[in-house]
């Protein structure tokens, strides 16, 4: 049986079966860490790991600086053969912007410290490693989208059903049509990544957040570029915070030197902001025209673009991470460091560490909570849990705090409480406007409909809606009134729109084909009413080297 309760019909069809000793969903970072360690600890497992997107690592997104050290451990000659974007940090800099310049901070804070590390495309990297994995018997199934999990009689999970192919925007069956197979396992380990699909559905079946937090997110927007020859410095690493974004909202930057003349830049916004009027990807705009940003650009050209959310609750927002048939890695789990903006190592620790407990435990999942719980991983969560909500109260006290956390080493006796993203938008008349303080864009100008090109995104135009909205007249009445429609403007590839509906009012207008998968409504909505649904597989964007 499977965990959406299918109607007659879907449960007639007559469906293909695979078996495997371990199913992974999700190839990011914690889901082949996860393969390959358990695999190196027991070739005898049938292990398999699917994937979304149409291949591995074309839907993986991050900044991204990572630590080295878990990499040491799970294949400790990988530098000898590194990956096809892999570059030493050699300088670290951390500013805070004003509109007009900015001021350099003289001294990094200690978990920003990158010396040592290595700016990566994690995309690539997950494309580098998947051979890797394979190599070891991994079996690898990209374009594979897990749309439900299977359950037995006793609610236990027993593998994941694959959504049917071919199936068209009415419900009805294409001439292509293809069931979706099961894939039946002994363990099922969930790396969607965050907000995953699967996972929020068995947090919910099986109460999984009632001893802890909300989990809370950002969303991150980035671009690949291509420079003119001399502005690069490999290795420079910059992040930034303040201007744009007021003293009231949590945001900042990333920009990182990579080879032949390449820079990966990005902006995040805490989607904890209570501005209804807010638009990340402004923001994001605005940041790339800053008098110390935009000679580095100018007369460059965007060679990909994408957004995804990123978890940011940390150690207070952690729930339950295992249940009968099933655990929870990576940042699926929520074991991103905000302070340290790094997630990846995390990632590939907890894989590692699913896959020591599994394959000592007779690939059993419990007692894997209480494990990482007690683990080098939730210990490097447990001293930074006040930074991120720290800034719910604004930038200055939010440093301030950051840097009393930092001296005590987490050893304040207090820990600050994580609030859901969705309960805290202002309403429309209730919120003081903050003074945007924007200037006048110098870059060739870019809409998100351009970023929904620059992220290569494909969707088969007939097939089911995948943003399922459950009540779509409260778009044209509350939401209209109370919050202007937020979701116009949280978005960033233009999903949704206020279009007039014939009668002289408005409706909402659902663009499914622009979706870059970044789960932002899914977080964001006031209303709680959108609900992100995984598309047909294969569909998505398609990042190079993201």
């Amino acid at each position: 049986m499977s965990d959406t309760g299918n109607n007659a019909t879907a449960d007639t069809i007559e469906r293909d079966v695979m078996e495997y000793d371990v199913v992974a969903v999700g190839a990011g970072p914690s889901g082949l860490a996860f393969a390959i360690r358990l695999k190196q600890l027991n070739p005898e497992l049938s292990v398999c790991v699917i994937e979304k997107a149409s291949t591995i690592g074309a839907q993986i997104l991050s900044g991204a600086v990572i630590e080295p050290e878990p990499w040491d451990r799970l294949l400790p000659n990988w530098r000898d053969h590194p990956p096809p974007i892999c570059i030493p940090v050699e300088e670290d800099e951390l500013w805070y912007l004003t509109k007009t310049g900015g001021h350099k901070f003289p001294v990094m804070p200690p978990g920003m410290h990158n010396r040592g590390n290595y700016i990566v495309s994690l995309g690539a990297m997950c494309a580098w490693l998947a051979p890797q994995a394979e190599a070891l018997g991994v079996e690898i199934y990209p374009g594979f989208a897990a749309a439900e999990t299977l359950h037995d009689d006793t609610g236990k999970v027993i593998g994941v059903r694959i959504g049917d192919m071919g199936v068209a925007k009415d419900g009805s069956h294409k001439p292509g049509f293809t069931p979706g197979i099961d894939i039946r396992a002994r363990i099922t380990v969930l790396a969607e990544g965050a907000r995953g699909h699967l996972t929020k559905r068995l947090i919910k079946r099986f109460e999984l957040d009632k001893d802890c937090d909300p989990q809370a997110y950002s969303i991150g927007i980035k671009e690949l570029w291509q420079v003119p020859e001399g502005r690069v410095r490999p290795g420079k690493v910059v992040h930034s915070l303040g201007w744009p974004a007021d003293s009231r909202t949590y945001g900042g930057s990333f920009l990182y030197h990579l080879d032949d003349n390449r820079i990966a830049l990005g902006y995040v916004s805490g989607l904890d902001y209570s501005d209804p009027e807010y638009k990340p990807w402004e923001a994001f705009q605005q940041w790339k025209n800053h008098p110390l940003v935009v000679p580095l650009l100018e007369g460059g050209n965007i060679l990909s673009t994408g957004a995804r959310a990123i978890v940011t609750g940390g150690w207070q927002s952690l729930p339950k991470l295992e249940m009968p048939g099933a655990l929870l890695i990576g940042d699926t789990a929520g074991l991103l460091n905000v302070p340290k903006i790094k997630g990846t190592h995390q990632a590939v620790r907890s894989g590692m560490l699913a896959a020591e407990h599994l394959a000592g435990n007779s690939l059993d999942p419990a007692g894997f909570d209480a494990k990482l719980r007690a683990s080098e991983v939730m210990a490097e969560l447990r001293k930074v849990r006040n930074v991120k909500p720290g800034f719910k109260r604004g930038l200055w006290f939010g440093l301030c705090n950051a840097g009393l956390e930092t001296v005590l080493g987490g050893h304040t006796p207090w820990t600050m409480k994580v609030t859901p993203d969705w309960s805290s938008l202002d309403k429309v008349g209730g919120h003081e406007q903050p003074r945007r303080d924007y200037v006048e864009r110098t870059l060739p100008p870019r809409d998100r409909l351009q970023a929904v090109y620059f992220a290569a995104t494909e969707h088969d135009e007939d097939q089911p809606v995948h943003l399922h909205v459950a009540d779509t007249s409260i778009c044209a009445t509350r939401c209209a009134a109370e919050y202007d429609n937020p979701c116009t403007r949280f978005c960033p590839a233009g999903v949704y729109e206020m279009v007039a509906d014939g009668s002289g009012g408005k409706r909402l207008q659902i663009n499914a084909a622009n979706c870059v998968h970044c789960k932002t409504c899914d977080i964001k909505d006031p209303y709680r009413i959108i609900d992100w649904v995984t598309p047909e597989g294969g569909s998505g964007p398609n990042y190079q080297n993201m």
